[in-house]
């Protein structure tokens, strides 16, 4: 997939994309001290510390940073250059579609962690032709129906917070995405737990690609 050269893993469900003219980080975490990247835009799913993190965000903005985030991420009277979203926002960012698609729990056991009232997100990005959606944080829910032609699904696996694998391969269904990669499950699961993940999910999930974690990649532009 063309979009392979231009996303990356950066740590839990932080990631950058660097496309010919923009820089985007979604989430970021464990971002690098020694980041060359700075942001043009920055997309945030909801305001638990391991998605909107203070300090991985001053390390990747600018002066003229854009920040794109659901409620209860940031403060407007800090970041001036900030764009409230909720499920149904849509935007474009230079040639970049913008999409904000519900992310919430419906699990019994985890509905204190993002419920459906915060109106938290996902976002999907359409970046030269190909969708891909970021899932932030959320269970199997409803609304995965409605997300059509995704070429490349982002799904927080892992448990207790998020989706098991078990729950991860239903949505993988329902979604139906070219191509699935597993994100949130390191920092719950361990090493141990982590590469045993990583050997489940190819036989419960098709067509499947485990990314490696990058903090610094040299970009090819």
């Amino acid at each position: 997939m063309k979009i392979d050269d231009k996303i990356f893993w950066i740590a839990h469900a932080g990631f950058y994309i660097k496309t010919a003219d923009a820089t985007i980080f979604i989430d970021p975490f464990k971002v690098s001290d020694k980041v060359k990247e700075k942001a043009d835009l920055i997309l945030l799913t909801h305001a638990h510390s391991d998605h909107t993190n203070k300090p991985d965000i001053e390390k990747v903005k600018k002066e003229n940073t854009k920040f794109i985030a659901a409620k209860k991420c940031l403060d407007a009277k800090e970041y001036k250059n900030l764009t409230i979203s909720k499920p149904g926002f849509k935007t474009r960012f230079n040639d970049i579609e913008i999409e904000a698609v519900p992310a919430y729990n419906l699990k019994a056991e985890r509905l204190q962690f993002h419920p459906k009232s915060e109106e938290w997100v996902g976002y999907i990005l359409t970046i030269d032709g190909e969708r891909i959606y970021h899932a932030g944080d959320t269970d199997v829910i409803p609304d995965m129906k409605q997300l059509k032609d995704i070429d490349v699904a982002f799904l927080p696996m892992g448990g207790t917070y998020t989706m098991t694998l078990d729950e991860a391969a239903e949505a993988a269904d329902v979604i139906a995405a070219k191509r699935v990669t597993p994100i949130h499950y390191k920092m719950l699961l361990g090493e141990a737990g982590s590469k045993e993940l990583e050997k489940n999910v190819k036989s419960k999930i098709k067509n499947v690609k485990i990314m490696k974690e990058v903090q610094d990649p040299i970009y090819s532009f």
